[in-house]
């Protein structure tokens, strides 16, 4: 710039009012640029505004309008299964084992013979005893009439008759008692399990020949946590499945709760009594019980995964109009009793209200939504 004016200053032989008509010609071409260059600056802030102004972050979510509904708070707990009996028959005299009547798998009904153990000796011995109390009858019925019609005899032969037959009689049915005990009967109706000896195996008073369980009904134990100790009564009810056996739900009432609590798992026990006929049930078997910890009559009830965790609590959005537009906005809820991936709102949200229930992780309060599908309607 200063060589381009000394080129100016070095021409001598121009006039002094041409030199000043160059010399402004000059400023106002270096006006003209700068005004320029504004102007492209201006121009390309507009751009950038308007662009800005242009995006706006539409978020797509799906809703659920808020209802009420009758609300069952569950204790889920692991149970088993267990036989209503489940007995080792033991025989009661000795002898060798003659016969089985029934094999394993076989049901059999109360009273029903299990086994026969050999009676040889024992019916001998009732015979034989028998015999004797006919005798010793005979013989009291004869000094009883001597006696106490004509006054023969003595009167300790009086007695020693009297006492004799009392004392006959006793040793037969005693022994009648012990032959009928060679036969090995069920002592209820169920099934035999397990066979612990054959045929022409000596037995003895105590000795196990067998197992015999009933499976219908059945019983169902669990343990419960000791919090739960005021909520769960005798008559509560209880939903059982058996994961082996499917999806089919089991309602039963409590029949029995423990008075202590174990321990070791701090937990007592409940029982709960499930018909059987059909034997599919198998004792050990595994199953999830719900025992009904309360009921809420009216409760606002909404998947605990709409709810979104933050710092002092949780949150639910819901999608409003404002302005004409739909948008999110968060609302601070108090959770109630929960059940599986249920949970009651006691406070924050409004029946009929419109709550996100897809893409709430993604939203913040004030953000556009589109409402793509809404579910529970009609």
């Amino acid at each position: 710039m200063t060589g381009f004016v000394r080129g100016f200053n070095g021409h001598r032989g121009m006039n002094g009012e041409a030199m000043h008509m160059m010399r402004n010609g000059f400023r106002g071409f270096l006006v003209l640029g700068a005004i320029a260059g504004l102007t492209a600056c201006g121009s390309a802030q507009a751009d950038g505004t308007e662009d800005a102004e242009a995006f706006v972050r539409v978020i797509n979510v799906e809703v659920s309008p808020v209802q009420t509904e009758t609300f069952v708070e569950e204790i889920r707990l692991t149970s088993v299964a267990m036989a209503s009996q489940d007995v080792m028959i033991e025989a009661e005299e000795s002898g060798a084992i003659r016969e089985f009547y029934v094999d394993r798998g076989d049901r059999v009904e109360e009273g029903a013979a299990i086994a026969k153990i050999d009676d040889r000796i024992l019916l001998a011995q009732v015979q034989q005893a028998r015999a004797a109390n006919e005798l010793a009858v005979a013989t009291w019925e004869r000094r009883k009439r001597l006696w106490e019609e004509d006054q023969v005899g003595s009167e300790i032969a009086y007695l020693e008759a009297r006492f004799a037959a009392e004392q006959a009689a006793a040793a037969l049915e005693l022994l009648e008692e012990r032959l009928a005990r060679t036969v090995i009967r069920a002592p209820f109706s169920g099934v035999l399990d397990e066979r612990h000896v054959d045929v022409g195996t000596m037995v003895g008073p105590g000795r196990t020949v067998g197992r015999l369980v009933q499976l219908d009904p059945i019983k169902v134990f669990a343990g419960v946590p000791e919090r739960y100790a005021p909520d769960v009564t005798a008559g509560a009810w209880a939903e059982v499945v058996f994961p082996a056996l499917g999806d089919q739900v089991r309602r039963e009432q409590v029949r029995y709760v423990g008075a202590t609590v174990d321990q070791q798992s701090r937990t007592f026990p409940v029982e709960v009594e499930l018909g059987n006929a059909s034997g599919a049930i198998k004792p050990q078997m595994v199953a999830n019980m719900s025992l009904t910890r309360q009921r809420v009559e009216d409760a606002i009830v909404v998947p605990q995964d709409a709810l979104v965790r933050v710092e002092d609590g949780f949150v639910v959005f819901v999608a409003v109009e404002r302005d004409g537009q739909v948008v999110a906005e968060a609302r601070d809820v108090v959770r109630g009793p929960t059940r599986r991936n249920l949970v009651v709102i006691e406070e924050g949200v409004a029946v009929g209200e419109r709550l996100i229930v897809v893409g709430q992780k993604s939203v913040a309060g004030g953000d556009r939504v589109n409402v793509v599908a809404e579910h529970g309607e009609g």
